[in-house]
């Protein structure tokens, strides 16, 4: 279906891709693996014609092409769901999923509606096509994106990262439709940082390295940690680094918060905890975080930081009571976009590095150059603009920002979201050295198995409201779920 032949990529200092080729089937669902920066996105962006390769050749059956365009890219049947989503947000589902279409402009209203309606049907997605795609969840406009690949009937269908933002009932929903794909004879090229989705749902596996082809295998003659080791050059020891340490008083309690789509909200964390957050899209978690960060507006309830009652009404006073939010949203909430990556990691700590009321720009780049370095975040100069970097360093950037403000409890929401294998385990072992030095850290997330390996306790959301607590010896994911879903959980 598609061959790619030495395909090159370079960017002023950078190698993004250094002479790939490697050849996708007929119908296959194949993964596409690498680290942040590995090549990934460059090399979709170049077969979706975003982008034109400096040399190499592709090749859609015996159709050869040195570079595509985006409309000679549709031609040949491809689709991409990219992982920053390209939705014009005024505009309602169904006009999302038609739009540019020539023929679109034949329908009605009501006829746009009705063809959406059927995609929905036939795919199981429970979305209204007549409602602003502004106010859906991420996860709900992520389905969006998918529905405006299956209604152009794309012969090679790219999702780069379809499940970062997606809860666990929605991904077998996304399995579902992929399995759907790939019986009508679509190809699916499978971008995740999820070994686990990797194994359930795909043929075959293309691993990159640093811009370069390093293997194409069967999914079924590997495992995770070939995997791992073929991405990342080395050995990774665990997937989740244990902790010994001793948990602390209470630094933070809640009483009864209510407001921003929550009601009474009751929970504490000690010092030295992980406290994980769960529940599925839309049941309040984000929502909890940014009342208690000052990113909403908090109605009733109470806030005890150290037993000492705070009253919180901006994210101001948030950190000066010592209350961090990695944000879920890195683009829009995490990192100002078109500032430096030296910036953004000392934004909301410059006061730390004042004398006299004088920043000091040396321990600003001290500071800047060790999360960079703890975080592998891959940038030729801190002076470099974020909006350069790939989506998964931009993430690094936003977790570096708040971990370098030196706060003693940090909301993390969905803090390895399009993070590379080898970038999360240094972000946990980040997360296990900040626990042990007395920081309480809530994880909210939706990958399952960071939840049960990373969390000391669970606590579990449904429409706004505390549905229950899990203890380790109770942690399953058939308890989340059932919590989850508004259920008791009788074991």
């Amino acid at each position: 279906m598609l061959t790619l032949k030495n395909i090159t990529k370079t960017y002023p200092g950078v190698v993004a891709l250094d002479d790939v080729s490697f050849s996708v089937a007929d119908g296959e669902v194949h993964a596409l693996l690498g680290e942040n920066g590995a090549g990934k996105s460059t090399l979709i962006k170049a077969i979706a014609g975003a982008i034109e390769p400096d040399s190499g050749i592709m090749a859609f059956d015996d159709r050869e092409f040195k570079k595509m365009t985006p409309a000679s890219s549709r031609e040949e049947g491809v689709a991409v769901i990219y992982q920053e989503l390209n939705l014009c947000l005024p505009l309602t589902v169904a006009e999302n999923i038609f739009l540019g279409r020539p023929q679109a402009k034949l329908y009605s209203q009501k006829q746009v509606n009705k063809l959406a309606q059927e995609i929905f049907d036939e795919y199981g997605f429970n979305l209204n096509p007549g409602v602003p795609v502004v106010s859906l969840s991420p996860a709900q406009q992520q389905l969006v994106e998918i529905c405006k690949g299956i209604s152009n009937n794309a012969k090679i269908m790219i999702m780069d990262e379809p499940t970062s933002a997606l809860a666990t009932t929605e991904v077998d929903l996304l399995f579902n439709v992929i399995r759907k794909l790939k019986e009508k004879g679509v190809t699916v090229i499978y971008i995740s940082h999820r070994l686990d989705e990797v194994f359930e749902i795909t043929d075959r596996i293309t691993v990159l390295r640093d811009g370069k082809f390093v293997a194409t295998i069967n999914t079924a003659d590997t495992n995770r940690q070939e995997l791992v080791k073929l991405m990342v050059g080395r050995e990774l020891d665990q997937s989740h680094p244990t902790r010994s340490h001793p948990l602390g008083e209470v630094a933070l309690e809640c009483r009864n918060l209510t407001g921003n789509s929550v009601e009474n909200i009751s929970f504490n964390i000690r010092k030295g905890e992980v406290l994980g957050m769960a529940g599925l899209v839309g049941c309040g978690r984000t929502e909890t975080a940014q009342l208690i960060c000052g990113a909403a507006h908090i109605e009733s309830g109470e806030v005890f930081v150290n037993g000492k009652k705070i009253k919180i009404k901006s994210p101001t006073d948030a950190i000066n009571a010592g209350i961090g939010l990695i944000p879920e949203d890195r683009k829009e909430q995490g990192c100002i976009l078109f500032n430096t990556v030296l910036f953004n990691t000392t934004l909301i700590c410059n006061k730390k590095y004042m004398t006299a009321g004088i920043l000091s720009g040396r321990k600003r780049r001290a500071v800047a150059q060790e999360y960079k370095d703890n975080l592998r975040i891959k940038v030729p100069s801190l002076n470099q603009m974020v909006i350069n970097l790939s989506g998964g360093n931009q993430q690094k950037v936003v977790v570096a920002k708040t971990m370098a403000a030196d706060l003693d409890i940090i909301f993390f929401d969905e803090p390895t979201k399009g993070i590379d294998v080898g970038a999360k385990q240094e972000i946990y072992l980040l997360m296990n050295k900040m626990a042990a030095e007395g920081k309480a850290i809530i994880m909210i997330t939706s990958d399952m198995e960071e939840l049960l390996g990373m969390s000391d306790r669970i606590l579990v959301l449904s429409e706004g409201r505390v549905a229950g607590e899990l203890t380790k010896d109770r942690f399953t994911q058939e308890n989340v779920l059932t919590l989850a879903s508004g259920m008791e959980v009788t074991a």
